[in-house]
């Protein structure tokens, strides 16, 4: 338990900051999700949509902190990847 005024403010800045990591890292979940289902259904056009939108936010939580910028770049690259792949196919 905090027991300054500072580790108190802290204390709460931690959970504040955990509470909205853990609602993007979920977004980001579901969207490399949708978009590695719509890259497997073979349509191209929503495949590259799709993943354009994941990249948009895989980028952004590496941006604030929420994920690691190399975590971030890997999950990217396998996405575009597997679209490519779709665009192909």
């Amino acid at each position: 338990m905090a027991n300054h005024k500072s580790a108190e403010k802290r204390a709460r800045q931690t959970l504040k900051r955990n509470t909205i990591n853990r609602a993007r890292r979920s977004e980001i979940r579901t969207m490399v999700k949708d978009a590695e289902e719509v890259a497997k259904s073979g349509n191209a056009t929503e495949a590259l949509t799709a993943m354009r939108k994941a990249e948009s936010s895989l980028a952004r939580a590496a941006q604030r902190g929420t994920m690691h910028w190399k975590a971030a770049a890997r999950k990217t690259s396998r996405l575009a990847k597997r679209a490519k792949a779709s665009a192909k196919a």
